[in-house]
């Protein structure tokens, strides 16, 4: 029978994996940024009328 808790302690993610999840992370605070200025930007619009 598979014991679960030891097979985790010797789990060790691929180095891909954290590669993959660093760009997944850089982009969608990349994504936050443009939908951060595109609010900004209708702000200044609405200002402006």
């Amino acid at each position: 029978m598979i014991n679960f808790d030891e097979e985790i302690k010797k789990f060790k993610p691929s180095l891909e994996i954290g590669d993959v999840e660093s760009t997944i992370y850089d982009n969608e605070m990349q994504d936050i940024m443009d939908v951060m200025q595109q609010v900004n930007r209708g702000q200044i619009k609405d200002e402006n009328q």
